[in-house]
Parts: structure tokens; C-alpha cells; sequence
């Protein structure tokens, strides 16, 4: 897959994590050259089970999807031996991250405040959890729907005269990813200017939260609580899916050029000077006669061609692509944003960085794959290697090949 160096060689990252939030978080890391150590139970992230489908060798899509670039080490962390190791790996990391439940960690005696804090000052150690570690849901159990419709996220999505609808990508979770890898690389900065390390505590609730934009900021100026609009949009017109005469396309002419340019190319330039539609708040306003206009022009032009026309001419627009389609759209193949190693095929790199460019070095890890190596690298020898097989402290490697 590649052995480019990448932003963040020689960070060192023990993962705790497992299912989503946690896992697409440590590979951002580890896409962009970290060291990512993912330490799983015994019977090992619960997303390994979660299927169909599953590859050739047992391997879920799902646990595919987000846990490459990171070596295996299957441990009970439970058991005190397994603290232990836990605890010497720590000595050579520079993050720990985790998204137990709240309060997990401290049950195991391992908690940031003071045990982690005070033995590893330069450690910093993120946590994801549902609720965040304060407040009345503080230490409830998290899931990306529950984040979705707790958030209003959901009572923003829909059909006018539909039900609230969650977002069909787990969005709660992935923010959630997105946020503490930004706090992650934030702290690793500032500790460089204070050499101490320090707690980041994200929850799946707060970074859904801060998704309600513009719908939030407009409730805080006018008071009116958002509405389901469908696709368009509560601050912008045109801003709206049309159908056409082979699929639906989406086009956003939101300010007054475009706007004119969009009618133009479909032939009705004078709608461009109609006082209904001169500016984008005389649109808004009049935005169901104005989409009842945009809509008879389009409903027999021929989608995916007109979309690229419009885009050419300077008109935000789109065809509505199915995944497959996406997956192989010219653009999206030019941008390597679909990577095809061996067996293994995943979504590419996003961040393109001109010295230290990001990139799949090596596919998911079956479970426990490089427990003998971590706990080599640790210090461990291969008698003590063999004695936590044999006690079920650590797992994942046949004892024969430590004997």
C-alpha cells in the first residue's frame, strides 16, 4: 500500500476504541503516518461481527471500513496483568484514546484524573462518550441514532409533511471522529510549547449539536423553531432537487448571478427581472412558485448532461449518484479517493498534503495479529508471552509460535 512518511510519524497512539466514533478517529491517525496500537478484548471489536457482508477470511465491511493502518492486540484488560500491560505501553505512548462508557476506565483503576495524569504527565488522552462527563446523562451508554434525534439533527431532515428522518450515514459518529482527532492533534501542538499532555473529552451528543448550523442561528435571531423543509434550503433559494427526465439532479443558484445564469441557460432569462425573483430574499419568499417554474424547465432535460453543463457555466449543480456510481466518477477516482490494494479496497485519504501525504500503508488487522510483536516491543519476553496466552491475558496468536 505504500511506505510514504507521513505528517504524524513517530506518534505513538494506544486505541482503546471500538465500533465506530473511536476506530474512524485512530485511522485518520494512522492514515497520516501514526503508530496506532488497537487493543481489543479477547473476542475483539464487536464490529468484527457485524455482517453480512464478510470478506473471504471472516472480516466484516463494517470493521473493515475503519481499522486499517493499526497493528492488533487482543488483551483482557480486566485482569490485572492486562492492566499491566496496558500500563507499560502507555510508558512509550503519546495518546491514549478510549470511548468506554464513562467511568469504565476508573473502574479498572486507570482513570486520566489522577492515576494516567500523574504517571504519564505528557499522555494525552481523549475519550468519546455519549453524553460527555458531566451533566444529567453523564455516564449513559451512546449510539449514533440516539445522538441524531436527541440532538434536532433529525427533526431538520425529512419531508415537509413528513416524520423527523435520521441521516443516512452515522454523521453523529462521525463528527464525533472528526472532532476528537482535531482535539487530539490541538493538544499534541500545545504540548510542545508546555510539555504537558492533558484530557480531551468529546461526546457524540455535543459535536451533533454543534451540526444545527444555520438552523440554531437562526432560531437565536428570530425566535421561529426550524421547520423539515425537504432539500431545500432555510436561507437560500433555488436551493432544491429536481427531477428530470432520467434521474434527479440538484442544483443551489443561490445568489443573484447565478441565479441568472441558471435561467438563461434554460432558456427564460426574464425570470432573472421578475420582482418575485429578483434577489434571494424576493425568492425565498415566493420559493414554491419559483421551484413550480424551475421545474417545468427541467422535467424533460436530460439530468446527469445538464448538471455538468450548469456546473461549467458557473451554477452550483449535481447529478444524484448512487454509491457505485460515486465510486467510480472519473473525479472521484482522479482524487485517489478509492484505494485498491490486493484484496483490500477502501475509501482514499481525503486530506491531501503536499510533503506528507496521508495514505493506506496496511489493511485491517485480523484479531490479534501483532500481539507477539507489541508485547516484544514492550519488553516482554517470549516465556512471559507464552505464560499470558496460556492464562488468557492476551490472545489472538497460537502459543506454538512463541514456544
Amino acid at each position: 500500500m505504500g511506505d510514504g512518511i507521513g505528517a504524524l510519524v513517530g506518534v505513538r497512539v494506544v486505541d482503546l476504541t471500538r465500533i465506530l466514533a473511536g476506530p474512524f478517529c485512530t485511522q485518520m491517525l494512522g492514515d497520516h503516518g501514526a503508530d496506532v496500537i488497537k487493543i481489543e478484548a479477547l473476542e475483539g471489536d464487536e464490529t468484527r461481527r457485524w455482517g453480512p457482508p464478510f470478506s473471504e477470511d471472516g472480516m466484516s465491511a463494517y470493521f473493515r471500513g475503519v481499522n486499517r493502518n493499526k497493528r492488533s492486540l487482543a488483551l483482557d484488560l480486566s485482569s490485572k496483568a492486562g492492566q499491566e500491560v496496558l500500563l507499560r505501553l502507555l510508558g512509550n505512548a503519546d495518546v491514549l484514546i478510549e470511548n468506554f462508557k464513562a467511568g469504565q476506565m476508573e473502574k479498572w483503576g486507570l482513570g486520566y484524573d489522577p492515576t494516567l495524569r500523574d504517571r504519564f504527565p505528557q499522555l494525552i488522552y481523549g475519550q468519546i462518550t455519549g453524553y460527555g462527563l458531566d451533566g444529567p446523562l453523564a455516564g449513559r451508554p451512546g449510539f449514533d441514532a440516539i445522538a441524531q434525534v436527541m440532538s434536532g439533527l433529525a427533526s431538520i431532515n425529512g419531508a415537509a409533511d413528513g416524520p423527523p428522518v435520521r441521516v443516512g450515514a452515522p454523521i453523529s459518529d462521525l463528527s464525533a471522529a472528526f472532532y476528537a482527532a482535531n482535539a487530539i492533534l490541538m493538544a499534541l501542538y500545545e504540548r510542545n510549547r508546555s510539555g504537558a499532555g492533558q484530557k480531551v473529552d468529546v461526546s457524540l451528543l455535543d459535536c451533533s449539536v454543534s451540526l444545527l448550523h444555520p438552523h440554531a442561528a437562526n432560531y437565536f435571531m428570530s425566535g421561529d423553531p426550524p421547520r423539515r423543509i425537504g432539500n431545500s434550503h432555510p436561507n437560500i433559494a433555488p436551493y432544491e432537487m429536481f427531477q428530470t427526465a432520467n434521474g434527479f439532479i440538484f442544483i443551489a443558484g443561490g445568489n443573484n448571478r447565478q441565479f441568472e445564469r441558471l435561467v438563461t441557460f434554460l432558456g427564460k432569462p426574464e425570470l432573472a427581472k421578475d420582482i418575485r425573483f429578483s434577489n434571494n430574499s424576493a425568492r425565498k419568499a415566493n420559493e414554491k412558485m419559483l421551484t413550480s417554474e424551475l421545474s417545468s424547465l427541467l422535467i424533460d432535460r436530460d439530468g446527469p448532461v445538464l448538471a455538468e453543463e450548469l456546473l461549467a457555466d458557473g451554477v452550483p449543480a449535481g447529478a444524484v449518484l448512487e454509491v457505485p456510481q460515486v465510486l467510480d466518477h472519473p473525479q472521484v477516482r482522479a482524487r485517489d479517493m478509492v484505494v485498491e490494494d490486493g484484496k483490500y479496497q477502501g475509501i482514499g485519504v481525503p486530506v491531501k498534503m503536499s510533503r506528507t501525504p496521508g495514505r493506506p500503508r496496511v489493511s485491517p488487522p485480523k484479531l490479534g495479529e501483532h500481539t507477539y510483536d507489541v508485547l516484544s516491543e514492550a519488553g516482554y519476553n517470549d516465556r512471559e508471552i507464552e505464560k499470558f496466552l496460556r492464562l488468557g491475558v492476551v490472545g489472538g496468536i497460537p502459543s506454538s509460535e512463541v514456544a
